[in-house]
């Protein structure tokens, strides 16, 4: 009967604290891919089975507005901030910050000063101030210590290092004793040949067969490692590319005198730092130069673009119509392929498609923003957003199961607490059922004698 007793005591505890009792969750993981400059439609210009692979299995995003400028680091930045570039201060790849009086140049790999990236704080370190653990392989800005925090693994930037080889890494990473629940991939195609080429090239299909490939190779290897179906893996990209020709060339030595000024970052959209005394000069001789160019004070650069607000945004900038290249003169290099342009341009847009638990199947959505990337991966990792400047409210519907409320971090507290308490009230309830199970265990085999003697004591105990 004792024993009867006990049963029924952890019945109830276990009909009342169900979570208490059950093992934790698994943790979420997340597996985040950029493909540098996938344009949007390159996916229907050649037979891609693996990229339609995973929009069959998965949701496909047609439409993703990068931010301006639409290069490689602001976008980058912002997929793993959900800030426009004003406001995490990746402005270009090529900046100038006259508060530090240092240059941030990808060129010349001078990207490992930390003060430029703190104006933010990536994903990475959030997830791992929260107690998780991350993983990079070659992302932009995974390599430098940001807020005193490196990634839990991370490779240095090296161009040189196959896909293959960073892939590996990633699936060590998440299946380690002590594994990952965020990872970062970047690989440097299609954008390279993209430049070189022009997206418009024949030969590009060869190069969009390659990558298709490459991510071909990514789910094998997932596959292989049974994360395929368990990890929710998002593929993207950070801008699209636009053909560009010698016949639509800017030479900004017809108009103005290049003692006047330093160009800071370069065509298409060309941040100009005038000479001392030289603003007025500089603008007028460049405002109405070409017809396919405009040129902008800071202070007048349209709201829309959320490109102002900040000390590295030069106080002139000329901006090149699409497929329109700005040098100084014709001596300059240029690329055939070229980004950088208006974000609403579709030339500019990008790729977007997830797979996994948390994802719809064989799904399509219109339209997002890429600053919208940031609080979805917040979600799906379960942490606590950062302010931002995108919305989950936006992409909440490419999920397989609907979300009743957005969570706030302050509901992340709450419910981190109310799991604290149960778990210590399921800790007691447990301590407490193996007390009295042990002692009625204990009981049920003293001799009879002394049960008697235990009997005859319950009426000075019930008194």
């Amino acid at each position: 009967m004792a024993v009867n007793c006990c049963w029924r005591f952890w019945a109830v505890c276990m009909l009342t604290f169900p979570s208490t009792f059950s093992l934790q969750e698994e943790q979420p993981r997340v597996l985040l891919v950029s493909f540098d400059g996938f344009r949007w439609d390159y996916i229907n210009r050649v037979p891609a089975p693996h990229f339609h692979y995973v929009m069959k299995n998965g949701v496909h995003v047609k439409q993703v507005t990068n931010v301006f400028i639409t290069k490689t680091y602001p976008n980058h930045y912002t997929m793993v901030t959900g800030l426009y570039a004003e406001s995490h201060g990746i402005v270009a790849n090529e900046m100038y910050d006259p508060i530090l009086n240092r240059t941030f140049s990808m060129n010349h790999m001078d990207i490992y000063h930390a003060q430029f990236w703190e104006e933010a704080c990536p994903i990475w370190v959030t997830n791992q101030m929260e107690g998780h653990r991350s993983g990079a392989a070659m992302w932009p800005g995974t390599d430098v210590r940001i807020r005193g925090v490196l990634p839990t693994h991370y490779m240095m930037y090296n161009e040189s290092v196959s896909f293959e080889d960073r892939v590996s890494h990633l699936i060590d990473w998440f299946t380690s004793e002590n594994p990952i629940n965020f990872g970062l991939l970047y690989w440097e195609q299609p954008d390279e040949m993209g430049h070189i080429l022009g997206p418009e090239n024949p030969l590009m299909r060869v190069v969009i067969n390659e990558t298709d490939a490459k991510l071909g190779y990514l789910v094998s290897e997932l596959k292989k490692a049974k994360l395929w179906d368990t990890v929710n893996i998002i593929i993207t990209s950070d801008h699209g590319m636009a053909q560009s020709s010698s016949k639509r060339l800017i030479e900004l030595d017809q108009y103005v005198d290049r003692e006047w000024y330093t160009m800071v970052d370069h065509s298409p959209v060309v941040a100009i730092l005038p000479k001392e005394g030289k603003l007025d000069e500089v603008y007028e001789s460049l405002v109405n130069a070409h017809p396919n160019m405009t040129v902008y004070k800071k202070e007048e650069i349209p709201s829309r673009l959320h490109y102002k607000h900040n000390s590295r945004i030069q106080p002139v900038l000329a901006v090149a119509d699409i497929g329109w290249e700005i040098v100084k003169n014709k001596t300059n290099p240029f690329l055939l392929g070229n980004h950088g342009y208006d974000n609403t341009l579709p030339e500019m847009h990008s790729i977007f498609l997830a797979h996994g638990p948390a994802f719809r199947k064989n799904a399509t959505k219109g339209a997002m923003n890429m600053t919208d990337l940031y609080p979805l991966l917040c979600h799906l990792l379960g942490i606590n957003p950062l302010p931002n400047n995108g919305s989950f409210s936006n992409v909440e519907d490419i999920l397989a199961r609907p979300v009743p409320r957005e969570l706030h971090p302050r509901d992340y507290e709450k419910e981190s607490y109310a799991y604290f308490i149960g778990v210590s009230l399921g800790t007691i309830l447990i301590i407490v059922f193996l007390v009295v199970f042990m002692k009625h265990l204990t009981h049920s085999q003293i001799p009879t004698v002394q049960a008697r003697h235990t009997e005859i004591a319950q009426p000075l105990l019930q008194g």
